[in-house]
């Protein structure tokens, strides 16, 4: 382990993750873990150097105020404990920052040697033991988490990796070829494609409880690929593009969870497969700085976000195939408009949604009864937060004219101005 550590346990605080970000900000690794952490993980854990206790107003669990057990207060690292039995919260601004320094550097004595390269290194070394020389299968979606995982996995273990890209019918315009073009024919990537449309759909069809769907879509995924697997040899590892802010919002045993993300709700109790996750401590610009560390191309690390279930979690309810199919049509013309009035580079995440609701319009001088589309467009930095960006008036008339003219069973566009919080990024 090239880095060394400050380790943080979850007592209930919602500050935990912008705790980690300041003190990685500072250049020291920083992760949190379970305030009931075991003695065993602890002393496996490397290069810990200090350990931060923070509680919250959340510190209550089942009515009884929670505690790291005594194993924490004498494993002889500095502690600093924050909200925790009377002491004080950390300051904020420069004395707030004065403190953090001084316990991370002065008392806990740790360097400051936090950078990509030294990740990516600790990470390549960290597959290598854990893998061996067996096989590791990955969802490969295209998507910024998978992409910088691809590239992390072939760095570690190379041809020991095979890529299986599923299009489950949930994917925007195009990006099934898109895919296969980059990964198979630009990176050399071990690719198999499976179309596997209908069988989604059809296990989605009538289910409109947002949760429901996402684990539906997870569970699927994962049956994918193990019958991928079966026709391969070797196959014991499942690598997964996991990121922090998945987990924060899939819930701990002391923060309520947001919504369950396929990669860490929807997996079977029967996973056949030992998991992989080496971005999950990561937050997302960090797992951009990290493909940028492996050479993969700017375009690729500053994808649009396209969240694990696709486009079905953007068909609001009940997935119908002429909704899907608007969403899907709708999205490729707000990309194409955000590109030519460059947008694209400018806003962190934008596309289309379709409520399972319906609005009397006209067309051709007659009644229709129609879907309306809504647009949101937000910028962001780890995903945890999210501000609306501030689209021009015209472009949206004119995205609403060409939504409006060219997309079936659509008579109306609306534009979402909610940040997160309250809202999410994602309506479901």
């Amino acid at each position: 382990m090239k880095q060394d550590m400050i380790l943080i346990l979850d007592l209930g605080s919602e500050e935990n993750p912008a705790l980690a970000r300041k003190i990685r900000s500072l250049g020291v690794y920083s992760e949190i873990h379970p305030h009931d952490i075991s003695q065993e993980t602890l002393s496996a854990l490397p290069g810990v150097k200090g350990i931060i206790l923070n509680g919250g107003r959340n510190r209550v669990v089942d009515g009884q105020e929670i505690d790291a057990g005594k194993h924490i207060y004498n494993c002889g690292l500095p502690i600093l404990a924050l909200d925790h039995k009377g002491s004080a919260p950390l300051a904020v601004g420069e004395d707030g920052d004065r403190q953090l320094r001084s316990f991370v550097f002065d008392t806990c004595g740790a360097e400051p040697n936090w950078n990509m390269e030294n990740f990516i290194s600790d990470q390549v070394e960290l597959i290598r033991q854990t893998v061996g020389d067996k096989k590791v299968l990955l969802a490969l979606s295209g998507g910024v988490d998978s992409s910088v995982v691809a590239a992390l996995l072939i760095k570690a273990i190379g041809a020991q990796l095979t890529c299986v890209h599923v299009n489950h019918g949930l994917l925007r315009k195009g990006e099934p070829e898109q895919v296969i073009k980059v990964f198979r024919e630009e990176m050399g990537a071990n690719l198999v494609y499976v179309d596997a449309t209908d069988r989604f759909l059809d296990k989605l069809a009538g289910v409109s409880e947002p949760e429901k769907k996402r684990k539906i879509i997870g569970a699927e995924f994962i049956r994918v690929f193990e019958e991928e697997a079966r026709k391969l040899s070797g196959i014991e590892f499942l690598a997964q593009g996991t990121i922090y802010p998945d987990i924060i919002e899939s819930g701990t045993k002391t923060v309520k969870a947001v919504k369950s993300h396929h990669n860490v709700g929807g997996l079977p109790e029967d996973l056949q497969f030992t998991l992989v996750e080496p971005l999950k401590m990561l937050f997302k610009d960090e797992v951009r700085a990290c493909g940028l560390a492996l050479g993969l191309p700017h375009s690729m690390v500053f994808r649009q976000p396209f969240p694990g279930p696709g486009l079905g979690v953007r068909c609001l309810g009940a997935i119908t195939r002429d909704r899907l199919e608007a969403v899907r049509e709708s999205d490729a013309i707000l990309r194409e408009e955000f590109a030519k009035n460059g947008l694209e580079g400018k806003v962190w995440q934008y596309f289309t949604a379709i409520p399972d609701i319906k609005s009397v319009g006209v067309r051709d001088n007659k009644r229709a009864d129609e879907w309306c589309v809504i647009i949101r467009a937000v910028n962001t930095i780890d995903a945890m937060t999210a501000s609306v960006e501030n689209v021009p008036f015209p472009l949206l008339q004119h995205i609403t004219q060409r939504i409006t003219n060219e997309v079936p069973g659509v008579n109306r566009v609306l534009f979402d101005l909610t940040p997160k919080p309250t809202g999410t990024i994602e309506w479901e």
